[in-house]
């Protein structure tokens, strides 16, 4: 009997490029030798280091810059890591760096959601998920953090299951963390159903600093979330905009649950479209209500 879950979800700490290369090429090169598709999301760099070390391997090898594909971590299973399962058929194997040294305070608890959702979103899927975090240049809570989403942790040459492993809900659960405050500057719009025309005309002035494409996806995010709250909270809600730095951000406040904090496919609504258009997107919800904060332009 095969008690070999189908789907392993892998942490890698490792402490320099040698490390790095160690721990990954030859995972990547035995599941190439093996006729499994094989995934490489990590940053350009180690990308250019991979490709040096599995020499003509790397041609069969598929790889994304994930400083830009992933950088609002909440794009990563839906648009990156599903996006590329749901494209290859039998086992395959993929190694992700979602979480990396310059990653801001405001995004790692949305680092930390998506590593517990992996569990989730792949469960049951024959492949393997290895996540490499730099153990050198990393604080040590990122590092706690990731043995406590990764059922596995490979150091140097060991492999062991991690004793702090924790329930995906409950640990997507702890970084439901309350958002930092609007600033007294932001801009506030209520809305319900008969005003949702007059509020993306008002979030398309407000954000027509940004490309045009920019201020249609922006559009359409905000559209999404007001849609969620006039369908599955009181039917209205409060919008606030502001700018931080080069990006605008959009708030939607309501009093209902919000949106489930899993990805089961790659539907094409709710709040996996959201994080497809937005560069980073952070919920709250508490039992008065549900925050979502989007910024786009970052």
């Amino acid at each position: 009997m095969n008690s070999v879950a189908p789907f392993a979800h892998e942490a890698l700490f490792y402490r320099d490029e040698d490390d790095f290369l160690d721990g990954t090429a030859s995972f990547v090169a035995d599941g190439v030798n093996k006729g499994e598709p094989v995934l490489v999301a990590v940053s350009e760099a180690r990308i250019a280091l991979l490709r040096e070390r599995l020499d003509g391997k790397a041609d069969e090898v598929h790889f994304i810059d994930m400083t830009e594909a992933g950088r609002n971590p909440g794009r990563i299973i839906p648009g990156v890591l599903m996006a590329f399962s749901a494209s290859t058929q039998g086992r395959f194997r993929m190694v992700g760096e979602p979480m990396w040294p310059g990653r801001t305070d405001l995004e790692y608890p949305a680092c930390v959601q998506h590593e517990a959702l992996i569990n989730t979103a792949f469960e049951g899927r024959q492949g393997v998920m290895m996540c490499t975090y730099d153990a050198a240049a990393l604080p040590g809570h990122v590092l706690e953090d990731a043995r406590r989403t990764h059922p596995v942790v490979i150091e140097g040459t060991k492999r062991v299951a991690s004793e702090c492993y924790t329930d995906p809900s409950g640990l997507a659960d702890i970084y439901n963390v309350p958002l930092p405050p609007p600033p007294a500057s932001a801009e506030e719009h209520t809305f319900s159903v008969g005003t949702l025309a007059h509020m993306r005309k008002v979030v398309s002035a407000y954000a027509n600093w940004l490309r045009r494409e920019q201020v249609e996806d922006l559009v359409l995010a905000v559209n999404e979330l007001a849609t969620n709250s006039i369908l599955h909270a009181s039917g209205r809600g409060v919008l606030r905009m502001w700018r931080e730095g080069d990006a605008v951000v959009c708030e939607v406040s309501d009093s209902g649950k919000g949106f489930p904090p899993s990805f089961t496919g790659l539907s094409g609504f709710g709040i996996v479209m959201v994080n497809l258009l937005c560069d980073l997107v952070r919920t709250h919800t508490s039992h008065t209500g549900t925050t979502v904060r989007v910024y786009l332009g970052r």
